[in-house]
């Protein structure tokens, strides 16, 4: 089902230049050193015409949620969906906005030295400085009143939120949210559905966060739990002070 990102009006560009593109079921919000929303759309359609193909001809591609085992020539989109999925052990599809998140964010890039791209809470993220992501964490009252801060240092990563109460994705557990950074955006988004489903409560938090670190390539994690918050990693949590509302 539906729901309005009424977050994004939250959003402060700075001095990047906004813009949404729409494709089917993609919804991204982009932000660039000026407005690319003709490319960034391209890319959209170019890499879900890849990733469509594929599931023409492996449509159990589509619905797995085993690692899936990958045989033959396949496109990039569909390999770092693979390889996100084997490395957190969740089928392929849960690394799916996080991976076109990254694909726009990287070709983008040709045109633009930052790039953010939000696709439904997972974010492919490049900038010369710091960047603070809130965490959406629907009714908790941690939510969008706790930040992520991630140092670009020149390099793109991933910042990617799960959640087994809010959204239509996908989700054995019952955290408010899962954030999860990592340098493939992809493997966030994978590594964030994994912890999700083994939180079924606060008590919870610390055996997610265990499971979390031994993912290789997650570099850092924020489980939230109704009032309840655990993290690790190299992050920095941040309080926003933003009234919710």
């Amino acid at each position: 089902m539906f729901q309005p990102r009424t977050y994004r009006g939250l959003v402060d560009t700075g001095r990047l230049t906004a813009f949404t593109v729409t494709v089917k079921e993609t919804d991204l919000q982009v932000q660039a050193q000026a407005d690319l929303a003709a490319a960034a759309r391209e890319l959209v359609l170019e890499h879900r015409g890849y990733l469509e193909a594929y599931i023409r001809r492996h449509p159990a591609f589509l619905s797995t949620l085993a690692p899936w085992p990958l045989t033959g020539p396949a496109p990039d989109i569909v390999r770092d969906m693979v390889a996100a999925g084997a490395a957190a052990g969740v089928g392929p599809m849960a690394a799916v906005a996080g991976a076109i998140a990254a694909q726009v964010g990287q070709g983008l890039l040709a045109q633009s030295a930052e790039v953010v791209v939000e696709n439904g809470g997972d974010v492919f993220l490049k900038t010369a400085g710091t960047a603070t992501v809130a965490v959406f964490a629907g009714d908790s009252p941690l939510s969008l009143m706790t930040g992520v801060r991630v140092d670009g240092g020149g390099s793109a990563c991933g910042v990617c939120t799960s959640s087994g109460t809010v959204g239509p994705s996908l989700s054995f557990g019952k955290a408010d949210a899962v954030c999860v950074i990592s340098p493939s955006c992809a493997l966030a988004d994978a590594a964030a559905t994994a912890i999700g489903n083994r939180v079924r409560s606060g008590r919870d938090i610390h055996r997610a966060i265990e499971f979390g670190k031994g993912i290789r390539g997650v570099t850092g994690l924020v489980i939230v739990v109704g009032d309840q918050l655990g993290a690790w990693g190299e992050l920095e949590i941040v309080p926003l002070g933003r009234k919710r509302g």
